[in-house]
């Protein structure tokens, strides 16, 4: 049953890469599995994932938390690292009422992601 669950999910965030992306510059926190925290700023959100900067490398696969301010710590795996920018899906999808709350938060004046 878990594996039909993951599939849903693979196939809404493949779905989901066709949606919108916000950019935007957020300053957090981001730590991969055994590792010690960073920090970091996500470049684009969606609810299925983000990508934002990580100097050292970080491998495909890679279980990892991101924590933005006054939020709880958010479960990915990465799926990319090209650059000092990294690539992560969420492990759960991210509901859109946080997701339009981070937004709310953090996209500025201008909104250059229309």
């Amino acid at each position: 049953m878990a594996f039909a669950t993951k599939d849903r999910y693979a196939i809404a965030a493949q779905e989901d890469r066709c949606g919108q992306r916000t950019k935007l510059s957020i300053p957090a926190q981001l730590r991969a599995s055994g590792g010690r925290g960073f920090q970091t700023v996500v470049h684009d959100l969606s609810i299925s994932g983000y990508s934002g900067s990580a100097i050292n490398r970080m491998h495909p696969g890679t279980m990892c938390w991101l924590t933005l301010p006054g939020l709880e710590s958010l479960q990915g795996e990465v799926v990319w690292w090209d650059n000092c920018m990294v690539g992560v899906a969420f492990t759960e999808l991210l509901s859109p009422i946080v997701h339009d709350n981070i937004l709310a938060r953090y996209r500025g004046v201008s909104d250059d992601s229309r």
